[in-house]
Parts: C-alpha cells; sequence; structure tokens
C-alpha cells in the first residue's frame, strides 16, 4: 500500500470548504508547515530572545527594531503567529492520522490472497518450479515453513485457470514497518500539544479570563505589586523564575511578557537555608545547589529538601529546579579616587542591585553596583606568540598537534585568579551610561603590576581597560599623586624649573631659557593644558593630552624629516619633568623623595603611558573595590508543567516509529500451486515483494526459494 498525500475529499459543502478541508488534510501542506515551524525555529535560535529593547535598537537599528518587534521575532516561541501555527500542525496531522490510519490497518491485515497469476509474473523476485506433491499437501508443508520462520500465512483454495483445484499461499511479515507511520505522525501531535499545553498559551489565556495585566515598570519591591498583576496559584501551566536570598522566603515567581512581566503566586513558600557553590580549577562552577524549606501555604507543612542542578524537587504539581545564582545584595566598601583633580578620595558604600547619587559642583551622577565577582580565573597564556608558532608549522604538524592526549594544543593555557572584581554603571542627568569593571588586586601583565580598570558604552561592546602602574608600596596612590600633579598649574612650571635647573646646569642663560620654554610647552601639550591646544586638528576624536597632544603639534610644527629625533628629544623633556612633578607629589604630602633606580624609570616608563591613556577615561574617579560582604542568593526556575509527561510520551513514540520505519521491512510471499496441465506433479509460481529494494531481498528470495520450491542454489529441482 502506498501512502497518498492528498487530502479528505469530502462530498458536501462549497468548493472553498472542500478544497480547504482537503488541503488541511493533505500531508503536502503537513510537511510544508512543519518546514515554516523549522524556520521559524531557527531565527528565535539566531536572534536573542527576551533581550533588552536597547540591545535590539543598536544592533538593528530603529526600523528594522520596529518591523522586528512587530513581528515577535524577539519572542518567536510565545509569538501568536508561532503558537497557530503549532495548533493548526495538530490539526493538519490529526486529520492525516485519521485518514490514513484506517487504510493501513486494513491493509496490514490483508494477506492479499486473492492476487492473480498473471500479477504475481510482473514482480521482480518471481521464480516457477514443478513439484511432484498433492496441492493441499504441498500448500500446507510451505506454509508450515513459513510459519516457522515467524511468517503469518493464510492458506486459499481455488479453482486454477486450467479447471483443476489449485492452492494460494499468502504469507507476510514485518507489518510493524506501518505501524510506525502512526507512531511518528501521533508522536508529533503528542509533542506540539505539550509545547501548547507548557507554553504561554495556557498563562495567556489565564490572564484573559481573571484580568491580569502585566507589569511594565518592573522596578519596586514585589511585595507592593498590585492584584491586577498577579495571577492565582490554580493556574494550569506556567515556568517562571524566582530568586531567594540566604534566609529570606520568597514565594512568588516572576513570569516573562511581551509588554513586561507579570507574578504568578506559589501554593507554598521557599526559604533558603544554605546555598552551596564549589568551582572548578578554571573557576567555572562546578556544583551549586541549595538547601531550602518548603513552606506549605494550604496545610503548614515545612519541607526539608536539597535542590541541585539536574536534581528538582517537586511540590503540589510544580518543580523547583536550580537554575544558577546570583548576587543576593552583597555589600560594598569602595573608595572614590579623583582623576586629574586636586580632590581627597572618599569612601563610598553600597549593595549589588541598588543605587546611590555622586555629585561634583552642579553635576549629578547615579550610581549603580551591578555586580560582585569573588573568583576571576583568566588565561594569561601568550595567544600572540602561539597564533605565530602556529603559522610557522605545517599542515601535518598542525594536524598531529591536536591529536592524542586531549591536553595537546599549540598554547598550552596558563589560568590564574586575579581576585575580586566590581562592575558598576555610573548615569548621567540625560540617562547616558557606561559600565564599570574594576579589579581590586593590581594584576601581572607583561612583567608589570598594575592595576586594571574596565569600561564599556554598551552591553554588547567589550571591555576597554585602563592599566595603571604601582607605586613602591604595591599601590595606586604614587600614580594618582602624579596624575593629580599634572593638572596644577604651579606644580608644573616649578617641575620645569628644577629639571632645567638639573639639565642645563653651568648652560648659557638663552640656552636655559629655551629649555624652559620647550620643557613647559612638552609638558603642557602633555597635561592638555597648552594655550594653543584649540588650534590641534581635532578630527574625528578630540585631543585632549598626553602623547596624541605631543604628536599633533609635532606634525603641525615640525617638519616630517625632523620629527623622529624631535621626539626623543621631547620623550627625554616629558621623562624629566614627570620625574620632578613625581618627586614634587611626594614633597606636598610630607613623603621622602624617591632614589634613581631601575624601579622608579620602569614606574615613570609605565606612567607616561598610562597618563596618556588617562584622558580617554569617561569618568572623573575611579572606584576601587576596598572590601565587600559577599551574599550569594539562589536563582530557582519553578514550573507546572502539565505538558511534560505528554511530551516524554511523545518522544517515546517518535523513537520507536522511527526505529520500525527505518529498520522493520515489511515483505510479502506469495506461492501459487497449479496441477500441471498434462502428467502428475504440481506447477508451482512464488513472488516476493518489499517496501525496500535492497541486496538483502535478493539474498533472501534465494533462500526461500530453495526452501519452498525444494530447488538447489542453481534453481533446479
Amino acid at each position: 500500500m502506498s501512502i497518498s498525500t492528498e487530502g479528505f475529499d469530502i462530498q458536501k459543502g462549497s468548493q472553498s470548504l472542500r478544497s480547504a478541508v482537503e488541503l488541511l488534510s493533505s500531508m503536502r501542506f503537513a510537511i510544508a508547515l512543519l518546514a515554516a515551524i523549522s524556520i521559524a525555529s531557527v531565527v528565535g535560535t539566531v536572534v536573542l530572545q527576551n533581550e533588552p529593547i536597547n540591545n535590539y535598537i543598536i544592533q538593528f537599528g530603529p526600523f528594522w527594531y520596529e518591523v522586528f518587534r512587530v513581528l515577535g521575532l524577539y519572542t518567536v516561541y510565545s509569538a501568536w503567529w508561532y503558537i497557530l501555527m503549532l495548533a493548526i500542525l495538530v490539526i493538519s496531522t490529526s486529520l492525516c492520522i485519521m485518514r490514513t490510519t484506517p487504510k493501513i490497518l486494513v491493509d496490514i491485515r490483508q494477506y492479499k490472497e486473492n492476487i492473480r497469476e498473471q500479477s504475481l509474473k510482473a514482480f521482480p523476485f518471481k521464480a516457477q518450479a514443478e513439484l511432484q506433491e498433492e496441492p493441499e499437501a504441498a500448500a500446507r508443508r510451505i506454509g508450515g515453513v513459513l510459519v516457522a520462520s515467524g511468517w503469518k500465512v493464510r492458506l486459499q483454495k481455488r479453482v486454477s485457470a486450467s479447471g483443476g483445484e489449485g492452492w494460494m499461499v499468502a504469507a507476510k511479515t514485518g507489518a510493524a514497518n506501518k505501524l510506525g507511520y502512526i507512531a511518528v505522525h501521533s508522536a508529533i501531535v503528542l509533542i506540539c500539544v505539550g509545547a501548547l499545553l507548557d507554553g504561554p498559551m495556557m498563562v495567556r489565556a489565564a490572564m484573559l479570563l481573571t484580568g491580569t495585566t502585566p507589569l511594565v515598570d518592573g522596578e519596586g519591591l514585589i511585595r507592593d505589586v498590585p492584584d491586577e498583576h498577579r495571577l492565582s496559584d490554580r493556574t494550569p501551566a506556567f515556568r517562571g523564575n524566582l530568586l531567594v536570598n540566604p534566609g529570606a522566603t520568597a514565594g512568588t515567581a516572576i513570569l516573562l511578557h511581551p509588554r513586561g512581566m507579570v507574578l504568578q503566586e506559589l501554593p507554598f513558600d521557599i526559604e533558603l537555608k544554605q546555598f552551596i557553590v564549589e568551582y572548578h580549577s578554571t573557576g567555572e562552577p562546578s556544583l551549586f545547589a541549595s538547601e531550602i524549606l518548603i513552606h506549605d501555604r494550604y496545610t503548614g507543612e515545612t519541607r526539608a529538601e536539597r535542590v541541585e542542578v539536574n536534581h528538582p524537587v517537586t511540590h503540589r504539581g510544580v518543580t523547583i529546579y536550580q537554575s544558577s545564582f546570583d548576587d543576593g545584595g552583597s555589600r560594598l566598601n569602595l573608595r572614590a579616587v579623583p582623576m586629574g583633580q586636586a580632590a581627597n578620595p572618599f569612601l563610598v558604600q553600597g549593595r549589588v542591585g541598588e543605587h546611590t547619587y555622586l555629585t561634583r559642583g552642579d553635576q549629578r551622577m547615579r550610581l549603580e553596583f551591578t555586580a560582585l565577582r569573588v573568583i576571576n580565573v583568566e588565561n594569561f597564556a601568550d595567544i600572540a606568540g602561539a597564533e605565530e608558532e602556529a603559522q610557522r608549522v605545517g599542515l601535518r604538524e598542525q594536524i598531529t598537534g591536536r591529536l592524542g592526549s586531549g591536553h595537546r594544543t599549540f598554547t598550552e593555557r596558563e589560568l590564574r585568579n586575579v581576585g575580586p572584581s566590581v562592575t558598576y554603571i555610573l548615569r548621567d542627568e540625560a540617562g547616558q551610561a557606561q559600565e564599570f569593571h574594576n579589579y581590586m588586586f593590581p594584576i601581572d601583565l607583561d612583567g608589570n603590576r598594575v592595576f586594571v580598570f574596565g569600561v564599556r558604552d554598551t552591553p554588547q561592546d567589550d571591555f576597554r581597560y585602563l592599566r595603571l602602574p604601582v607605586d613602591e608600596n604595591d599601590q595606586i596612590d604614587g600614580f594618582i599623586r602624579l596624575r593629580t600633579a599634572l593638572a596644577d598649574p604651579e606644580l608644573r612650571r616649578e617641575a620645569v624649573r628644577r629639571y632645567v635647573a638639573e639639565a642645563a646646569k653651568g648652560q648659557r642663560p638663552e640656552l636655559k631659557d629655551a629649555l624652559t620654554a620647550s620643557s613647559q610647552r612638552a609638558i603642557d601639550l602633555f597635561a592638555g593644558q597648552d594655550p594653543e591646544m584649540g588650534r590641534l586638528p581635532q578630527g574625528a576624536a578630540p585631543v585632549l593630552g598626553g602623547l596624541q597632544a605631543v604628536s599633533a603639534f609635532m606634525e603641525m610644527n615640525v617638519p616630517e624629516g625632523d620629527r623622529e629625533r624631535a621626539g626623543e628629544v621631547v620623550l627625554r623633556i616629558l621623562n624629566g619633568t614627570l620625574y620632578e612633578l613625581l618627586q614634587l607629589s611626594r614633597e606636598r604630602e610630607g613623603l621622602a623623595r624617591l632614589e634613581r633606580n631601575d624601579q622608579l624609570a620602569q614606574f615613570l616608563m609605565l606612567s607616561v603611558l598610562s597618563l596618556s591613556d588617562s584622558f580617554f577615561y569617561p569618568a572623573p574617579l575611579v572606584l576601587l573595590l576596598e572590601g565587600f560582604d559577599h551574599i550569594q542568593a539562589s536563582v530557582f526556575q519553578v514550573a507546572r508543567a502539565p505538558g511534560a509527561s505528554v511530551v516524554y510520551f511523545g518522544c517515546l513514540l517518535l523513537v520507536i516509529g522511527l526505529f520500525a520505519m527505518l529498520y522493520i521491512r515489511e515483505r510479502r510471499v506469495w506461492v501459487w500451486l497449479s496441477p500441471k496441465a498434462e502428467g502428475p506433479g504440481l506447477q508451482a509460481l512464488m513472488a516476493l515483494s518489499s517496501n525496500r529494494q535492497l541486496l538483502a531481498n535478493d539474498k533472501e528470495f534465494d533462500q526461500l526459494k530453495s526452501r519452498l520450491l525444494l530447488t538447489d542454489p542453481e534453481g533446479k529441482t
């Protein structure tokens, strides 16, 4: 039996209705719809779902953002058209099953013993032989051989074409192959039904029936949210997130909605007694689990449980999964250090997830504490050197370098824990925000110990890091003093005077005057406060100060052939002036002078680069993490999923159906036994059919022919 791709052909109703029913129940429509759902699922995988609106606007632009929003591409799996396609696929596939199942069941039960002799001669696998047996005895012998081999057999006695008494032996095996078709299509229906039951359709239906509206503004406390944004604990299906701080209790989950969020009440409260997290050497979590108490709201029962990843707990039909962990409001102690201003550092305290305000004159900035990471494991391997090495070796070495032991690579990873880090956002009064990521301790980079401070403008950007060298006490104070002194015109003039007095000792007055003018111009340009800074070429980015300002000045005033030599002179002048400026900054705070040595020379060299980069640092201050009280919260996913068992059963049915369709061959054998026209004996005609054209069919046919027709391998009786 061949399965038709056509749909129901109803005889009543209008032509439009008949065509619609035929199309909806046809296999070609179901396949096309399944392909459309697959494409939509690919789009939902490529386009990140449920991201902040600003991320989509930055990525696609205002026009395409609005187009994709209308199409629902940011929430594909909860979009109305996606749910509608799933529902139509369920209906279409169900109609296909209803249309083909009766035919399949009838075909399975049939032996097709009424097939004609001429039809057997048209089969590709056929054979003829003469048997010296009585017709009934031969039929029963052949039937017995087939039954012993696992075939189902039916014998039919009927009149042959010559008028004698003939026997038809009809046998079949592998009928479960057609049941696989029913199982696979039923599995598709069950999986789609399970997806609809556990999808947003049930939540939206509950919202429609109860008049619940989504909460657009997500700020504030959960307990203060009005009841109009809450669903009762009788919602038949939902999936949401629940964050619980240590020692706290929570019983309201957050469900995402295209226009905001909805609060889902649970029939119990979860109290977090202890959160446990363990780490690999790479810094990745190896285990996180939660010791919880479940307080039933109806019976008052308290139940102690442990929730781990892949080990959920179920209570009152709601399954609690260990999803992840988050900061539970760690307390932070920060020291705010002004950059380039003669201002004293001050302390800032806050909690992760909260905000405060910083003021500077008329300027007011909002400081948002977003994250604290206690462990930061970074790879310090020489990536650039490894890439050059990989380019020098041949193809054979590249292949063998990646075979064998699992740790063999061109680049050995060098993992080090660099300590805690804090992430915060500074937002101005216009709402423009920049994110900062600062490490607590100095880090060894390229043989130098430096403090590392990151900044980025949008979440899609990578952090750009400012490196500041440590002083003789392994602190940042020395650099900050130098940066503050660089912004002081009086200290710059005094540093120039001291440098000239030392460098031009015993020289003519006019030479000292020339060196003084050159040194003052160089240090003022470097500090970004030269009177003629406005005449420098600005280009796309402003020249604020540092080496870029010195370079721009030389491009305007020094011939190209003399720039290299002039640059060396300017760098010597800068190093000498900054040395005196460093000593002046220490004298102002009552500290002893530093002796000239290699350590001081290295500090000054790094300071020149860091001072130059500091002009691009967008904040007027740096927040240094001085201490913290780490509090970790547990994030649970709570779900009531009645469709889960339906999906699991559908998956099992899908596996069984695929195995039946792929590995079970349906075969049928017919042997027609008729008396010979002349003389004693029988004329036997045998044919075999299979739903697949395989080489195994030839071998099986030869074996059956020799056993049923009593022939040798060459076909002789």
